[in-house]
């Protein structure tokens, strides 16, 4: 079987994207991907047995990507792209990372004839909502949030599979409505195998609570929160660590709040770190944070980094977005709070750095080990190719 993959970003790196590949290379399928690239990246290009097809769209039709709706040159861009390439291979089926290439990827299926597999790694009207871009004047102008809803709702049930990433996830889609056998569900769960070859053989700083956060760096992240928290608490540099890791638009912002709230003892700025390098920063730590904002799209996703967490045995301090919350409660790994509740975050983190039984993990190496791994969902993922 023939298929190929889009994403309208990078590739390598994209773990969920990795995953999934090698999954159907695992079973012999021959996998094509057409994606963006980087100033200096090949156009032809392979991911072990995978072929790599890059385009390299300028700057005006990248940056029209949430415009899309109202000025449709990024459709024209990428129908045409996905046009030529299928013109030279015969796929059965295209897998679309994310909903905005759905349109033209449904209208080439006419002529085409394969199927199509919708892979919904973000709740996208929700992700739009959430960005700043969408507040200001031009973003009110050029992206309507509602639009894109509608565009969900008329294009997703013309996909013969949708996959969503939680069970919160599932119940939008259905509500779309869109029939419920045609949704499954393979998670943001880790390849364990690959946490196993890491060295974990290091010293934990002596005499410090090493608080670790790892991942994209937005204002929706909610890390802001966790800052101001640790303003609250007397003389935390002498009892913890913050440690952040990864890059982003609001980086520079929280800088600025980390200096500006005196915490520059405390807060230790990483920036983007290879996976290995991450992976042991992670087993160096002592509580790990998810402190996202609540919202419909933080309610309908799961991070990669909560089952990170959970398998090198860290507990988790997390914000009450529905799906981390379940699945702390699920597997008793970790702590909830109200995301945007300071003084409730200050009080736990207190408590932490007081009282060493506070909050501990002891069964999250466990859960992962058993349920939420790649072992399991690769057999989901399997499963509907087969069916297909």
């Amino acid at each position: 079987m023939n298929i190929l993959m889009t994403l309208e970003s990078s590739f390598p790196p994209d773990k969920r994207v990795e995953n999934e590949i090698d999954t159907l290379l695992e079973n012999s399928f021959n996998v094509n991907i057409l994606c963006t690239g980087k100033k200096g990246s090949l156009r032809k290009d392979t991911y072990k047995t995978a072929s790599i097809h890059r385009i390299f769209p300028c700057f005006i039709i990248r940056k029209s990507s949430v415009a899309a709706l109202r000025i449709p040159i990024y459709f024209v861009y990428w129908k045409l792209k996905l046009r030529q390439l299928i013109k030279k291979h015969s796929f059965d089926i295209i897998h679309i990372h994310d909903l905005p290439l759905i349109k033209p990827v449904v209208q080439l299926k006419k002529k085409f004839n394969f199927k199509i597999v919708l892979d919904l790694h973000e709740n996208w009207p929700g992700l739009l909502n959430n960005s700043p871009f969408t507040k200001t004047l031009a973003g009110r102008l050029f992206c309507s949030i509602s639009q894109w809803e509608r565009y969900e709702k008329k294009y997703a049930v013309r996909a013969d599979r949708i996959i969503v990433v939680v069970e919160e996830a599932r119940e939008r889609i259905i509500k779309l409505p869109v029939p419920e056998q045609k949704i499954s569900i393979v998670s943001n769960t880790p390849n364990i195998l690959e946490f196993n070859s890491i060295n974990t053989d290091h010293d934990k700083p002596a005499g410090k609570k090493i608080f670790i956060y790892e991942g994209g760096i937005t204002y929706h992240r909610g890390i802001q929160y966790v800052l101001k928290a640790f303003s609250l608490i007397e003389s935390p540099g002498m009892k913890a660590e913050f440690w952040i890791i990864g890059k982003g638009s609001y980086l520079k912002n929280l800088k600025k709040l980390s200096n500006e709230l005196h915490l520059d003892q405390i807060v230790k700025f990483f920036g983007w770190q290879p996976q290995d390098k991450v992976f042991e920063m992670i087993y160096k730590a002592d509580i790990a944070l998810i402190p996202h904002i609540k919202s419909t799209h933080t309610d309908t996703t799961v991070p990669h980094k909560l089952f990170h967490y959970m398998y090198a045995g860290l507990p988790v301090l997390a914000s009450n977005c529905n799906p981390v919350e379940r699945i702390i409660k699920e597997t008793s790994s970790g702590t909830i709070y109200r995301y945007n509740d300071i003084k409730e975050l200050a009080g736990i983190i207190q408590q932490v750095l007081s009282d060493e039984a506070f909050i501990q993990a002891p069964q999250g190496r466990k859960w992962v080990s058993r349920k939420y791994n790649w072992a399991r969902e690769k057999e989901q993922l399997t499963g509907i190719y087969r069916h297909l």
